[in-house]
């Protein structure tokens, strides 16, 4: 059970609360880490050892989370000497199972991330990805025109959208065959298996899913942490 957590941003949406503290080092509520809040849900989880890809601020978050000892995991770092995006830091892991998780560092999801593994793993899928439904409104009248003659009209539509919700299951034979060290994102790996006829699998999820790399969200999860902490089942001291 091995999970890698991507922890490696300058956080640069989150300004001012990261001008001095990684992303991953900001606190909720006054309690809790977003990173400690996610290391404390994937051992209760059943996952017990997890490696975090690192580079700014590397120094504090390795002073924070030392061995994981604290949290009941074996806990190790990868660092990148420059940014390679979101799935380039794999590369530099020498030590992949054969399947494994991989995650953001700014998400509170009550995903059960065992079951998520497991699906992917008896799935014998390559990439999996857990999928979140989003709605999004469009304040203005949307016209369609052909040839300038109005065709159709709908007044502040909704549109729905299945998001990638930054928490992947990958297998180590796709990882070996990139280029260690070059910088490759998550939409290159979607477009790339599009492109060759390997698309990944799509997992969607109903349940709780707050990506926090935004000023408003983050505000929202940091003043109402008491109520989210139960349903990421995260015990308040």
């Amino acid at each position: 059970m091995r999970a890698i957590i991507l922890a490696g941003g300058k956080g640069t949406r989150l300004r001012p609360y990261t001008t001095l503290i990684p992303k991953p080092l900001v606190p909720l509520g006054g309690k809790f880490s977003i990173l400690e809040i996610i290391i404390m849900q994937l051992s209760s989880s059943g996952f017990t050892h997890i490696t975090l890809a690192v580079n700014h601020l590397s120094h504090l978050i390795m002073a924070y989370f030392g061995d994981g000892a604290r949290w009941g995991v074996k806990l190790d770092y990868s660092i990148e000497e420059s940014e390679l995006s979101t799935i380039g830091p794999l590369t530099l892991i020498r030590d992949l199972p054969e399947n494994f998780l991989v995650m953001n560092g700014d998400i509170l999801s009550d995903l059960p991330y065992h079951e998520f593994l497991q699906e992917h793993v008896k799935a014998g899928s390559e990439v999996s990805v857990a999928a979140y439904r989003r709605d999004v409104k469009i304040d203005f009248g949307v016209l369609k025109h052909v040839e300038g003659k109005l065709v159709s009209f709908e007044e502040k539509p909704t549109f729905h959208f299945d998001v990638s919700m930054g928490i992947y299951c990958l297998s180590r034979q796709m990882v070996e065959r990139l280029e260690k060290g070059r910088t490759y994102g998550f939409d290159n790996l979607m477009l790339d298996g599009l492109a060759t006829d390997s698309p990944a699998t799509i997992r969607p999820f109903s349940g709780y899913w707050l990506d926090i790399g935004r000023p408003d969200d983050y505000q929202y999860a940091d003043e109402n942490f008491d109520t989210l902490a139960g349903k990421l089942g995260i015990n308040l001291p």
